[in-house]
């Protein structure tokens, strides 16, 4: 028996605390958060170690764009619809103007996507543009020319 008050769902101390991990949400998508994850952590990797990857700045840029096209292509097409409900599209209508189509799930449905697969998403949505960022900003005190353009 698991008792509701105002911190949410507490087993009683009597009770064996399966009962409480049982309703904690497991990752649903397994692979879906590895490639989203994946994507991104690499490329940042490849930023980090590109001078002793290659010596060539246009095969570790080709590289790097590469996987972050990946990227956007997984996050817009598999996970953002499997781990959080996005889905989103571009719709030109008779008179030629397009128009940009957003959907998330209704909230009867939110119960199909777990806890964990949206902090997975969420967390390696926000985190890499924030390492990015720091790479600029490393690069333009640094005056690494090479990197700025």
């Amino acid at each position: 028996m698991i008792r509701q008050d105002s911190l949410g769902d507490v087993p009683l101390f009597h009770e064996d605390e399966t009962a409480f991990r049982e309703k904690k949400s497991n990752i649903k998508h397994p692979l879906a958060c590895f490639f989203h994850l994946f994507f991104r952590t690499s490329a940042v990797l490849i930023y980090l170690f590109c001078e002793f990857l290659s010596r060539s700045f246009i095969a570790n840029m080709v590289t790097i764009i590469l996987l972050l096209s990946c990227d956007f292509w997984t996050v817009k097409n598999v996970t953002g619809r499997l781990l959080v409900g996005l889905r989103w599209w571009n719709q030109v209508d008779e008179d030629g103007r397009s128009q940009w189509m957003f959907e998330s799930r209704s909230e009867t449905s939110k119960k199909v996507v777990s806890n964990s697969d949206s902090r997975i998403f969420w967390f390696g949505l926000i985190v890499c543009p924030v390492f990015w960022g720091f790479f600029v900003f490393s690069s333009l005190v640094s005056f690494n020319i090479k990197w700025r353009l």
